[in-house]
């Protein structure tokens, strides 16, 4: 029969990697250990997946996510103070040694939509909006934004077609393709609609959602990388079409075609002294003016236009081939 050798170093815990979780902690009960943590949301219908890792040599590898637990851990964890996971040590490892840590990681759910949108979740932050190469993207300027959910993708001709009945698309026979030939009112009547249907509170992205969500928490100049070739449709690889969704590679948020495929309409009334006078905290645009922001770039459009900082606007009755959307919430 094997030896059970146990090595407890209490105090030896390892910084978790995720920002919901603080205060992490563990002691010993008997055959069992017992991690203690404070899992932090910032909003009432919010919840997690938690998952417990364990090190032996002081975080440079891990192990798990651990099977022999219960309590505070799984699927659908709300926040709160004092939580606990106990791990059944002698059931998963036969020995224990070394320095011990551990870990405790939590993913956000996305809430379920009646499966019609997917929806990443972006925790909200502070960041250096807007760029020095272009007028329109001058002055860089510190925004904060609040916490949102964002799509995945841009709304597709399908997404369109369950909610209006039509589909006003100029490349009209490709169901995952972005949605466009829609103007900012459309967009409304669109929202609208999904909103009755679905009971959320769908809304375009304001411009400082957009670019910070299109930033992925990185410093590249496209969203997801400085090769714009691997994350963007744009005038020199798309063949001057539409492409189905999700085709390139995301960005550090794991949002898809935010640099090219179609201009995105945001919230915003545009105003090119906006930046000068904007607030730091969830700014929304000019209180009023004659166009509508669009953000991204298209298939169209050459590489400076589809920079995370690039503005463009429009009439918000236009239509084109290249301009669509994508949906936040709350």
């Amino acid at each position: 029969m094997k030896n059970i050798i146990i090595i407890i170093l209490l105090g030896s815990t390892i910084p978790c990697l995720s920002q919901q979780i603080i205060n992490t902690d563990f002691y010993q009960s008997g055959k069992q250990l017992v991690v203690t943590y404070d899992l932090i949301g910032t909003k009432a219908d919010q919840t997690f997946d938690i998952s417990l890792y364990v090190s032996t040599d002081n975080g440079s590898t891990w192990q798990g996510p651990l099977e022999q637990v219960s309590g505070d851990v799984g699927d659908n964890r709300t926040a709160g103070r004092n939580s606990r996971i106990t791990w059944n040590v002698l059931q998963e490892f036969t020995q224990l040694k070394g320095k011990v840590g551990f870990r405790v990681q939590a993913k956000v759910n996305t809430p379920a939509v009646n499966d019609f949108i997917e929806m990443v979740y972006v925790q909200g932050g502070t960041f250096q909006m807007g760029s020095n190469e272009y007028i329109m993207e001058k002055p860089i300027h510190s925004v904060t934004v609040s916490d949102f959910y964002i799509g995945k993708y841009e709304v597709t001709q399908k997404q369109w077609r369950d909610i209006m009945g039509t589909n006003p698309s100029d490349f009209n026979n490709c169901d995952n393709c972005p949605v466009e030939q829609v103007s900012w009112n459309d967009v409304q009547d669109f929202i609208e609609k999904l909103n009755a249907k679905t009971g959320k509170n769908y809304r375009l992205p304001t411009e400082a959602e957009w670019e910070y969500a299109a930033r992925g928490g990185q410093s590249y100049k496209y969203a997801g990388s400085d090769n714009i070739g691997s994350v963007a449709w744009n005038e020199y690889n798309s063949g001057w079409k539409i492409h189905p969704v999700g085709q390139k590679s995301p960005n550090g948020y794991g949002l898809y075609d935010m640099s090219g495929n179609v201009w995105e309409w945001c919230s915003d009334w545009y105003d090119s002294d906006y930046y000068e006078n904007s607030p730091q905290y969830n700014p929304k645009g000019a209180s009023s003016g004659s166009s509508r922001v669009l953000r991204g770039g298209s298939f169209g459009s050459e590489p400076a236009d589809c920079s995370v900082a690039s503005r463009y606007s429009n009439t918000p009755t236009n239509r084109f081939i290249n301009f669509g959307f994508r949906l936040v919430f709350p």
